[in-house]
């Protein structure tokens, strides 16, 4: 494995480990971001709401389910995130009902962008620090086998198509890609994530 992902995975977090350290951070009014600001606490507010709404009412397809399910090999999925990403906050909670899915074949870890440099710097995205990724690997070798993100083709489109109109992202495009994850319902992500992991297990 590579040491760098190691030392990453050795600091992980469960997804219910991650979701209280959101929640204490809030009790304080604080985000998880390296340099507090209110702007990036209030996003961390609004993502507490969306990920409690999506923990109680977010499912999964019956095929995706039985895919899942029925997985031969095991798999560790090392997720790069923050409290006050607007992505994390739609995804993550997929994340979470696939490894429940999984019949413990998926192994959930969590870790903050900020605390993880060296790891970020790997997965990076046109040299951006772009969030939420998921990095699969192969629980039997410990090498990364694909990875992930930072959101699904459709929203990925919107709001590329938004800043070649526009030439920014702004608070209406990160209203309206909100609108689009509520409209998708995980549905998009679980079917990108499920496609990878049945290539994998061919």
């Amino acid at each position: 494995m590579n040491p760098i992902i190691a030392t990453a995975l050795f600091k992980g977090k469960t997804y219910l480990e991650y979701r209280k350290l959101l929640s204490d951070l809030l009790l304080e009014k604080k985000s998880t971001a390296a340099e507090q600001t209110e702007k990036l606490t209030h996003y961390s507010f609004l993502n507490e709401g969306r990920m409690k709404r999506l923990d109680k009412t977010l499912s999964l397809s019956k095929e995706n389910t039985n895919k899942l399910k029925t997985l031969q090999k095991e798999y560790i999925w090392l997720v790069i995130s923050e409290g006050w990403c607007g992505d994390a906050a739609q995804i993550l909670p997929v994340f979470y009902k696939m490894e429940l899915a999984s019949d413990k074949k998926i192994d959930l870890k969590i870790v903050l962008r900020d605390e993880n440099e060296a790891l970020m710097n790997l997965f990076l995205i046109q040299k951006a620090k772009s969030i939420p990724i998921l990095i699969i690997l192969d629980k039997q070798t410990g090498l990364v086998a694909d990875h992930w993100g930072p959101r699904p083709k459709g929203a990925k489109k919107m709001i590329e198509v938004y800043k070649k109109n526009f030439g920014i992202i702004d608070e209406v495009a990160k209203t309206e890609l909100q609108r689009w994850y509520f409209k998708d319902k995980g549905i998009s992500t679980q079917n990108e994530i499920v496609e990878i992991i049945s290539v994998l297990e061919s």
